[in-house]
């Protein structure tokens, strides 16, 4: 029983434990070759570990790529119940959430721009959900539903995959309908009112159709006290529903209906003050100053944060506050045994509904007074895919069609204190900086749509040259074709539209200068096309019946982007149209790999190293102005990630398992000359005397502009450079209340190094290093499983995320990662 409990996870020979009726399912398919090996590692072992990332179903040890598998019953007993919570489980795995839209998971630090999101630029790192694929990072930020296990591959993957990622892919597998009547329940309450209800039920309707229904709920009291409103925000408040349907007339022939929705409704996602820093603009220009002024216009108001101290977690922001997010779709997926090999059809929709309300400018000030911009997303995917397996040849050939469409409106409106905090001061009285009714009002009305389409034919062979070597080439040509609308309307405190064209000799009034320095009127329309054609090499030779060693090489690309959220402005404040289209990035990648068991395979150990270099990389940059963009693409010259991972997991007997799994990464721009500066050098003319020593050991020039920096050398945001997992488990046989099962006691634990959260590394926004550890025990036996649990049991202070403020006054805002919680679990199947 012990197998179906542990906590175990890591590369490729992660500590997953495939349950008997996966173990059966994936006999039928498999490689006699992986049959073979799964036979004898059960023997060996009493587990079963079956993967499907080569799109069929091998040992996870035969696969010759970097891959951690997490299994559903270790994910449910580590309390990581999103891909968000994940990255505990997985070292190389980074995600980060401001809010379910502003998502990043990124692997070995590249995947998706770090910052505000834009629909107009692909995934690097794919999410799928039985193969289909999951276009929005959104997805990330939901409850896995009824999931049987995760596999997180690392590297470009476009050979195998639908559609083709340059970091890696996430593959989420959920339980499949039975014709054995099988069902499930679990609750589990904790502090912080936190509530979570799952269920499932499966089982056949007649001899050749089979249902499955799952069902889970999860509520949790917010995290942070908004003092503006005297209510807990950040909560969560989740409800996810699936239903499969399998018909299977016979053994060669089948066909999966499914269909899912989930949805959140929590008031989120406020942040807390953290600090201020000295930037270089004047000292009337920042954050404390800017206070000072409005409370010495406003007599008797004496504004102050309520804490200064993040921990505190005190804010008190006065916007309207939500994360209304409902994604779902339906899919059907058809299997057919034709030949020597296996044809496979995925046919799926999915929508994605974003109803979001933000405080932008972070504070309890009326400096932003409202920020949504809400959007709908309907995409179609079809995949056609034929797999061959022989004595010596596999292959794997396929085609996959890709739409895609997004409607946004968003809405952003300046409050009454806009005039101090983005107006120079003025003593005249008839100055608009001592008018509040000059941006009070003043509202940006944007509107927007992105078309995408994308098609690609793929395949992958495996020659196995002699029963140890084996040649794996594959290639990918693919087209994708892009096209946008973004429109900006601007409208006074009284609901005119302005316009700010002028003419030579003809400047504009005082008052709508002032409002055009914030919110410009604009109209863009980018649209392009690109055809690419990459492919990879992997050798692959097993040393040993239990050590296989492999080399990859990939060149591989991530396609062209355009900017959906308006386009940034020139040093003359003309609209830069050069920047609706962001270049292709360019992709090489190397890795080398070995694969080993020992002590009759008790235990495996797992080492790979890796080097990518990327031309063009996609960067979200951030030039921090409320009247122009907050955040655009842009192409860095070139970036790099290199690192080492290393996973080891024993299973010492059947009373005692660990694993440890660690990770150095090492990801920088290697070329970014015209990068947005870091706040501590915005608005500045010259070299301060007090820059830090690393800017200038990367070459910023003495002469600097206010909106571009050499970053060249700095480190990519949202990477440590060491990260670790591990964990371990002990049982004793007990019989209690007439019930034979084991007692158990577990720990997991995770280390994270310092990292940056500014897309242009500040001073402001690093991010300290913590560790993390969990504990859990219980009592479980055959159908039941009772533990309590603890996380983050010492209660460490830790930063999720860090932002820098609209406007470049110093301000940094962020979110503090959970404290201590705990609570119970109780499980039950049959």
């Amino acid at each position: 029983m012990i197998a179906r409990f542990l906590l175990l996870a890591g590369v490729a020979g992660a500590s997953i434990i495939a349950s008997s009726a996966q173990a059966q399912d994936a006999s039928q398919t498999a490689p006699q070759s992986a049959a073979d090996h799964s036979e004898q590692a059960s023997s060996a072992r009493g587990e079963v570990i079956i993967v499907t990332a080569r799109r069929r179903a091998e040992t996870a040890q035969e696969v010759p790529l970097a891959i951690s598998v997490i299994r559903g019953d270790s994910i449910e007993a580590t309390g990581n119940f999103n891909v968000v919570k994940l990255q505990q489980l997985a070292p190389t795995l980074q995600v980060y959430t401001t809010n379910p839209r502003n998502t990043s998971v990124n692997i070995r630090g590249l995947g998706v721009p770090f910052g505000l999101t834009s629909d107009g630029f692909e995934q690097g790192v794919g999410i799928y959900v039985d193969d289909v694929y999951n276009s929005r990072v959104a997805a990330a930020t939901f409850d896995f539903l009824d999931v049987a296990q995760v596999e997180v591959l690392r590297g470009p993957q476009g050979t195998l995959y639908g559609k083709n990622t340059t970091a890696g892919a996430i593959n989420i597998t959920t339980n499949q309908p039975t014709f054995d009547f099988e069902g499930r329940a679990e609750l589990t309450v904790g502090n912080l009112n936190y509530k979570q209800a799952k269920a499932a039920i499966s089982g056949p309707l007649s001899d050749t159709i089979a249902a499955r229904i799952a069902v889970a709920a999860t509520s949790r009291r917010g995290t942070l006290y908004n003092t503006a409103t005297d209510r807990w925000i950040n909560e969560q408040d989740n409800l996810g529903l699936r239903g499969q349907l399998l018909f299977k007339p016979k053994d060669d022939f089948s066909i999966t209906l499914s269909g899912d929705y989930s949805k959140q409704d929590p008031e989120c996602c406020g942040t807390v003050f953290v600090r201020v820093g000295r930037t270089q603009r004047p000292l009337t220009r920042q954050y404390d100053a800017l206070v000072a002024a409005i409370n010495t216009a406003n007599p008797g108001r004496n504004y102050v944060v309520p804490s200064r101290n993040p921990y505190d977690r005190l804010t008190d922001l006065d916007s309207s506050l939500n994360a209304g997010n409902k994604i779902g779709g339906v899919s059907a997926k058809i299997k057919w045994d034709v030949g020597p090999g296996t044809l496979t059809s995925v046919t799926a929709w999915r929508f994605w509904d974003w109803k979001p309300e933000n405080d932008r400018d972070f504070t309890g000030l009326s400096v932003v007074s409202k920020s949504q911009n809400p959007s709908q997303q309907d995409q179609y995917s079809q995949e056609f895919r034929y797999n061959y397996e022989s004595q010596k040849i596999d292959f794997v050939v396929g085609l996959f069609g890709f739409k895609q469409r997004i409607d946004t409106q968003g809405t952003e409106q300046q409050g009454v204190d806009a005039v101090k905090w983005s107006l120079a001061p003025s003593a005249s009285l008839t100055n608009p900086y001592n008018r509040p009714e000059v941006l009070a009002g003043l509202t940006a009305s944007n509107t927007q749509w992105l078309k995408s389409t994308s098609a690609a034919l793929f395949g992958q062979l495996s020659w196995k040259v002699t029963d140890a070597l084996t040649i794996q080439p594959g290639a990918r040509l693919n087209y994708d074709r892009k096209s946008g609308f973004y429109q900006r309307v601007v409208t006074n405190g009284q609901g005119q539209v302005i316009s700010c064209l002028t003419t030579p000799g003809n400047p504009l009034p005082t008052d709508l200068a002032a409002q055009c320095g914030v919110y410009q009127p604009q109209v863009s329309a980018p649209s392009d096309s690109a055809w690419n054609f990459t492919y990879d090499f992997n050798v692959n030779y097993r040393i040993a019946q239990d050590v296989l060693a492999y080399v990859t090489y990939a060149k591989s690309f991530k396609t062209l982007g355009i900017n959906q959220n308006g386009l940034p402005l020139n040093s003359d404040n003309t609209v830069n149209y050069d920047a609706g289209t962001v270049k292709p990035e360019r992709v090489n990648h190397y890795e080398i790999g070995l694969k080993t068991q020992f002590w009759d395979r008790r235990a495996t150990f797992n080492i790979t190293a890796f080097r990518t270099e990327i031309k063009n990389f996609q960067a979200t940059v951030n030039g921090g102005q409320f009247g122009t963009v907050r955040g655009y693409l842009a192409n860095a010259d070139k970036v790099r990630s290199q690192g080492i991972e290393a996973d080891f997991k024993v299973v010492a007997s059947d009373r005692f398992t660990a694993y440890a799994n660690g990770a150095f990464t090492d990801a920088k721009y290697k070329k970014f000359t015209n990068a947005p500066c870091p706040p501590e050098l915005s608005g500045g003319t010259s070299q301060p005397a007090n820059q830090p020593a690393d800017y200038s050991n990367a070459g910023v020039p003495n002469t600097l502009s206010p909106r571009a920096c050499d970053i060249s050398g700095f480190d990519l945001p949202g990477v440590s450079k060491w990260a670790f997992s591990y964990g371990a488990e002990y049982n004793i046989p007990v019989t209690l209340l007439a019930k034979e099962g084991q007692v158990y006691l577990g720990v997991d634990g995770n280390y994270r190094s310092h990292w940056n959260s500014n897309a242009s590394p500040s001073i402001y926004t690093e991010v300290k290093g913590y560790a993390l550890t969990n504990f859990r025990a219980g009592f479980r036996g055959d159908g039941f499983d009772i533990f309590g649990w603890v996380r983050n049991a010492f209660d460490v202070n830790y930063i999720e995320n860090l932002q820098v403020a609209p406007g470049n006054t110093g301000l940094i805002a962020g979110q503090p990662g959970d404290p201590r919680t705990w609570g119970g679990t109780i499980k039950f199947s049959f």
